[in-house]
């Protein structure tokens, strides 16, 4: 006769299970980096510009078998299996709109729920996934053009159009027209994250490294400015933020790109990235 199968139970995380959500989480770090920037900071309250983190794990008796985190957005902790997802999707349902980035096929079951309590989606799209390991580094010309920096107080107003252009280019919805100041707050916020190429002084290509952990960084906000593309501005601008996490100790750097935009798969996979995963993003509300 077979074991009885064990009882399932969810629950808030708190800054006591802040050792054994990492001990789950590590062994897939790469799938796993936001998880674990978010874990690693329980009990220490939200970064400048941030909801407070809401993240909760469902338990096998005393081990952990999956963990979500809700706010500021949501994502799915990868390997988890239909069970443990079932036992955590009456908190995942709580969550009113918001932006849900994990394993597509842990976002399928989810947004179905999600849909059956009415929730609508702006934005429903596939991403690659892609990681760099520092001996897949390929090299770059030393003549591309461009000053390659962390991003400076004065650079603000040129990431506040960034930020808004990206999202005019990806037809998603502009925060910063109900709300100019909380959106420049906002950006600002994320100046210690931004590294940017300038030309003539100005920048015209940016990128935040949103997770910088030995485990991995994640970049993200990648935008270049439509009058200066493929002039080699992106090259120089991601050749230094990779070299970058090396030098910090980082064993990879990994970033995401919409399924289809051939452009920014080329650019990344000659700098030597290799997808790894496939993820489904999905704004809703």
């Amino acid at each position: 006769m077979g074991s009885p199968r064990q009882r399932l139970h969810a629950r808030r995380l708190a800054s006591a299970d802040r050792r054994d959500a990492l001990d789950y989480l590590l062994p897939r770090a790469a799938e796993n980096l936001v998880l674990i920037d978010f874990v690693a900071r329980l009990g220490e309250g939200a970064l400048p510009g941030e909801s407070p983190p809401q993240i909760y794990g469902v338990f096998r008796a005393a081990r952990l078998a999956g963990i979500v985190l809700l706010r500021p957005s949501v994502a799915l902790s990868a390997g988890m299996d239909g069970e443990a997802l079932e036992a955590l999707m009456p908190f995942l349902l709580r969550v009113p709109s918001g932006l849900v980035k994990s394993d597509r096929r842990l976002v399928e079951p989810l947004w179905q729920a999600l849909e059956a309590t009415g929730r609508k989606a702006t934005i429903d799209r596939i991403e690659v996934a892609y990681r760099l390991a520092p001996d897949q580094l390929l090299p770059v010309a030393a003549d591309l053009p461009g000053v390659a920096r962390p991003a400076r107080a004065t650079d603000l107003e040129q990431l506040v159009y960034a930020a808004r252009a990206s999202l005019w280019e990806e037809d998603r919805p502009d925060p910063a027209e109900g709300d100019p100041a909380g959106f420049r707050r906002w950006v600002e916020s994320r100046l210690p994250r931004a590294r940017v190429v300038c030309e003539g002084g100005r920048p015209v290509f940016v990128a935040y490294a949103d997770v910088r952990r030995p485990e991995g960084w994640l970049i993200q906000g990648v935008y270049t400015w439509p009058e200066v593309r493929r002039r080699g501005f992106a090259r120089r601008g991601m050749d230094s933020v990779i070299r970058e996490a090396f030098a910090s100790g980082a064993t990879h750097v990994q970033l995401a790109v919409v399924q289809g935009n051939d452009r920014a798969s080329r650019l990344y996979e000659k700098l030597g990235f290799q997808a790894f995963s496939e993820l489904r993003t999905i704004l809703f509300h």
